[in-house]
């Protein structure tokens, strides 16, 4: 949202721009190219505000998904290990008897 207001700020700052380069001095009273100076100066202020704003944002956006990206790794690990424990702990048809069991215990301990 930001980034289409600062987007319309621009293309609102350049067209005054290329009106004031081309009305031409001569034409415009001093009072008003005061005027327009002043709103020129004060559509600046607005578009580096809003440009402060959004670096703001993202900074807070970049650092979530740094956490995000940690706890992921973390989780995936986690369910590797979980996945890897049943599939070593899950008997096969020809190891469901009680010895079986017991060798496959002494295995993994």
């Amino acid at each position: 949202e930001l980034e289409n207001q600062l987007t319309a700020k621009s293309k609102t700052l350049d067209e005054l721009k290329q009106s004031l380069a081309s009305n031409g001095s001569a034409e415009q009273s001093p009072e008003a190219q005061s005027l327009r100076v002043a709103e020129l100066c004060e559509m600046k202020d607005s578009i580096e505000n809003q440009v402060a704003q959004l670096k703001v944002s993202m900074e807070s956006i970049l650092e979530q998904w740094r956490a995000y990206d940690e706890i992921y790794a973390e989780v995936s690990l986690m369910t590797t290990r979980y996945l890897y424990c049943i599939d070593q702990c899950k008997p096969s048809g020809e190891e469901a008897s009680l010895e079986a069991l017991k060798k496959q215990v002494k295995t993994l301990q």
